[in-house]
């Protein structure tokens, strides 16, 4: 199992925020745990397109030091098309990654 955060950088206040994820929920919350994240942030449908917390670089960095995965921005539409097993999203999320990576 793994606990994953992305590179992307979504203003919040005087903050930057990521998104951190994992493999299982039981997973995530404890990384949250681990890294002083409240669980009242923790976000899932319906109000949000998967479970995951939006936290600060700091806490980001913290999880990454913790063994937390970076990805990219691709990373969250990656996990749930698997999560979903739509092989179409991921295909056309591996040619994204490619035109991205030629550029």
């Amino acid at each position: 199992m793994t606990v994953y955060v992305d590179d992307v950088r979504h203003a919040y206040g005087r903050m930057q925020m990521c998104h951190m994820w994992a493999d299982s929920p039981d997973e995530l919350h404890a990384m949250a745990d681990r890294i002083g994240v409240a669980r009242k942030w923790f976000q899932r449908p319906p109000k949000a397109s998967w479970e995951h917390y939006d936290v600060c670089m700091s806490k980001a960095a913290l999880a990454r030091k913790f063994g937390a995965v970076l990805t990219d921005k691709f990373g969250p539409l990656e996990h749930v098309s698997r999560l979903k097993g739509d092989t179409r999203r991921l295909e056309a999320i591996a040619a994204s990654r490619q035109a991205r990576a030629a550029s």
